[in-house]
């Protein structure tokens, strides 16, 4: 159903610097950099793309967020201490999400715009 996902940002350069650590952890990679956008993609799923606005300035979302999933529950943790080193903000630290059946791990984190970032790892 969802062909792909994008934030807003002010600033491509740090933007940049935060989705290329947090993707990287991940198995993931920028597939496209054409300044004033950047496109991100995994293995699997759809393209996450990083840009300024066409018009006016990026805003977070009250009650929006990405999901990027993770390979390994260490995964989760890396991104999250990435994300921290780097000086963006937690929202949760990694550990287990939602009714033990699904058996999620996640965290989540803001970037530098105020964007809001869950990684999980479904599974062991």
């Amino acid at each position: 159903m969802l062909a792909m996902a994008r934030y807003g940002t002010k600033d491509m350069e740090k933007a940049k610097k935060f989705y290329n650590a947090i993707t990287e952890i991940i198995g993931a990679q920028c597939v496209g950099d054409y300044g004033e956008v950047a496109v991100y993609k995994g293995p699997e799923g759809n393209p996450f793309i990083i840009g300024k606005p066409f018009a006016g300035d990026p805003t977070p979302g009250n009650g929006t967020q990405v999901v990027f999933a993770a390979p390994t529950r260490a995964s989760v943790d890396a991104a999250h201490a990435k994300a921290l080193e780097l000086g963006c903000k937690s929202e949760g630290e990694p550990g287990p999400r939602g009714p033990a059946e699904m058996n999620m791990y996640a965290c989540y984190i803001r970037d530098f715009d105020g964007n809001k970032i869950m990684v999980c790892r479904t599974g062991d």
